[in-house]
This record gives structure tokens, C-alpha cells and sequence, in this order.
């Protein structure tokens, strides 16, 4: 399975935020879209980092004016991509070895989705609930061997 499969399943809509917004806007548009992170785009929607729910919490603990700070100065600048024709399996490892849970997928230089840990999840179980239904028809003989 690709990252393509991933995005055409669940489309390709990202949220992004300028990083002159400031930390409470982004957790606005994180709670009013129902998401954990947001790209940080500039000029012509060129992503030059992500803000997350965790970015924001490891911020929030330092100092009382937290929601006022620019998102450019929280945010994860490193930002790490995927294509669309990575394999979920190297998403994956992208994501457990750098412990977060959102990649955005890039196709030409351009936004072209994004994948968390979740949607990985929910792509292996549609798998594998597949997979079930095969083998215990083949068990049960309603499949030729």
C-alpha cells in the first residue's frame, strides 16, 4: 500500500495557518477543523513546518503569554515529508522514529495531503478485515484452492 492509496481514500483537504498567526489562532483552527496539527505555509502554499496539539502544550508550559507567541517561533521547522508513492510501511517508520504522527505528503514541491497515524490504522484494518474474510472463505470452502 502506498501513500497515494492513503490520500485517495481520505482526500487530499490539508489544513495550513501563515506562521505570523499567532499559537491561539492555530488551536482555534485545530478544534474548529478537528485536526492535531496544521502545515505551516508561506508564499504560495509552501510548507515550511507543522504546529501540533503537542507543540503547542510543550509552549504553553513555559510561559503565561503563550497564546499570543508567533507560531513561527514553536513551530517544528525539520519538517519531515513523504511522497505519494512511499510505501505506508516507510511512513511508518518515519513516524516511530521520530515519535510524531503526522506527515505531510509533497508532489512536486506541493502540498498534495497529509497522513496520520490514524488514517495509517484505519488503512491496515481495512486491510486486514479483508484478508479475514478471504481466509475463512477459502477455510470454509467457498473458495477454490
Amino acid at each position: 500500500m502506498k501513500a497515494s492509496d492513503i490520500l485517495k481514500e481520505k482526500g487530499s483537504m490539508v489544513r495550513t495557518i501563515s506562521p505570523d498567526k499567532t499559537v491561539i489562532q492555530a488551536l482555534q483552527s485545530m478544534i474548529e477543523n478537528k485536526v492535531g496539527s496544521l502545515v505551516v505555509t508561506e508564499r504560495g502554499n509552501t510548507p515550511v513546518g507543522i504546529i501540533t496539539e503537542r507543540d503547542i502544550l510543550r509552549h504553553a508550559g513555559r510561559t503565561d503569554a503563550w497564546k499570543e507567541t508567533s507560531i513561527s517561533k514553536i513551530m517544528t521547522k525539520n519538517l519531515i515529508i513523504g511522497f505519494p508513492g512511499d510505501d505506508i510501511e516507510v511512513i511508518m517508520a518515519l513516524m516511530t522514529q521520530n515519535r510524531f504522527r503526522h506527515v505531510p505528503i509533497l508532489q512536486d514541491k506541493k502540498l498534495a495531503g497529509i497522513i496520520s497515524i490514524g488514517d495509517i490504522v484505519k488503512a491496515k484494518l481495512k486491510d486486514v478485515k479483508a484478508e479475514n474474510r478471504y481466509l475463512n472463505a477459502y477455510i470454509m470452502g467457498k473458495y477454490p484452492a
